[in-house]
């Protein structure tokens, strides 16, 4: 609708609405006057929520609340309980709010902590948390909000930042209790497994984030062949399947537009892939070019060079290096899709450069090449935080 559109509405004898579109519409009554409205659903119920009266509430005014509320909704809060708890934070005023006293809280929980974790703390809070509840007071939230809370973080696949984000939220509770700003805590009423899926078990073992670093330093100074260390380097920058990577054939690689363009038929969802190649990527494949660049093959056999190494050189790497039963290749995907998530990244981005992502919702042959952009530059950020983490690393002497 446009304005000019609005004001030529009449009364009619009974009341009538007319959409603007995304479910907002101007509801009309017999005597004329105009209001904004939206019906949703939420918690299995039918609600109405009302952005205020036209002309004191302009057409960008009222899509501008109904984009909130909307936001609001898919990040699994009522609009309208949101707007409830706003009006009252005021009223107790902000400085009992959420966000206030988890900010007081990690002032005094950052002391003896690492910059790395009071960061990715602070992320997690800022992305998933803040948005939910931050601006309610602290007193007035219970146990179904942080459920709300974790259950949307669920729901973009990232289940263990959603169990982590019930255990910060249990931390600022403690200490609200303990300083007088809250009397309870709802948190340590439930646990992550009363509220959150069971986790399919997964065979393939890997590290904690803490010993990333060593590892990458181990990598660097491997004593094995250059190839095989260069493709444990190529694994963790491009976290792709162990199989994709050792069966990679330089004609799929494009170094001038820094791409990796795998075919359908060697990808587990037999679809094609795009791998955006970082500088430290590239940096691994011209080193590559010059022990392989002769062969079909990125990283071909030792004793067959006409077919590529065995599926066994990494992992057997990985145990000479000390990580028998502790880490593997495909290890690299886990750590990449924890690490992200807990860094704020878009999910969809992450479960496309992983290759997860579900193949009924476009066609494949579009789905592969989706957000380019910004998965090129969620891929060198991992690459950067990669070499940040490897520049801090120390070998531990055990």
């Amino acid at each position: 609708m446009t304005d000019t559109e609005i004001k030529k509405l009449k009364a009619g004898t009974k009341p009538y609405q007319r959409s603007d579109g995304d479910g907002l519409y101007l509801w009309v009554t017999v005597k004329g006057g105009k209001s904004w409205r939206w019906n949703y659903r939420f918690d299995n119920k039918e609600k109405t929520i009302t952005y205020g009266l036209y002309p004191d509430v302009p057409l960008a005014l009222a899509r501008e609340r109904h984009y909130e509320a909307r936001k609001s909704r898919a990040a699994g809060i009522d609009p309208m309980a949101m707007r409830s708890e706003e009006k009252l934070a005021k009223k107790v005023g902000l400085e009992n709010s959420f966000e206030s006293i988890a900010r007081k809280w990690l002032a005094h929980w950052r002391t003896n902590k690492s910059p790395r974790h009071v960061d990715g703390t602070v992320r997690r809070l800022e992305a998933d948390i803040f948005p939910a509840i931050g601006a309610r007071p602290i007193a007035h939230i219970e146990v179904m909000d942080l459920v709300r809370v974790a259950r949307n973080i669920e729901s973009r696949g990232a289940s263990e930042a959603a169990a982590r984000a019930l255990g910060v939220c249990g931390q600022i509770f403690r200490f609200a209790a303990a300083n007088g700003y809250a009397q309870r805590n709802p948190a340590s009423e439930i646990r992550p497994s009363d509220v959150l899926k069971p986790v399919k078990a997964v065979n393939y073992a890997r590290i904690d984030e803490k010993e990333l670093p060593e590892l990458l330093t181990k990598i660097e100074v491997y004593q094995g062949t250059h190839i095989t260390r260069l493709a444990m380097k190529l694994l963790a920058l491009t976290f792709v399947r162990t199989g994709e990577l050792i069966g990679a054939k330089w004609s799929e690689f494009d170094l001038d537009n820094a791409r990796w363009n795998i075919g359908a038929e060697r990808m587990k969802m037999r679809t094609p892939h795009i791998v955006p190649l970082s500088k430290q990527a590239l940096e691994v494949l011209k080193l590559l070019q010059v022990l392989s660049g002769n062969s079909e093959w990125l990283f071909p056999g030792a004793y067959r060079s006409k077919k590529p190494m065995s599926n066994n050189t990494i992992l057997k790497a990985l145990e000479r290096m000390g990580y028998k039963g502790r880490m593997t290749g495909h290890g690299f995907r886990g750590l990449a899709s924890t690490i992200l998530h807990e860094q704020g990244v878009n999910h969809d981005h992450i479960e496309l450069q992983l290759a997860h992502s579900p193949r009924n919702e476009v066609s494949a042959a579009y789905n592969h090449a989706l957000y380019l952009g910004p998965r090129a530059k969620m891929m060198q950020d991992w690459a950067d935080y990669l070499d940040a983490g490897l520049k801090n690393s120390k070998i531990s002497s055990s």
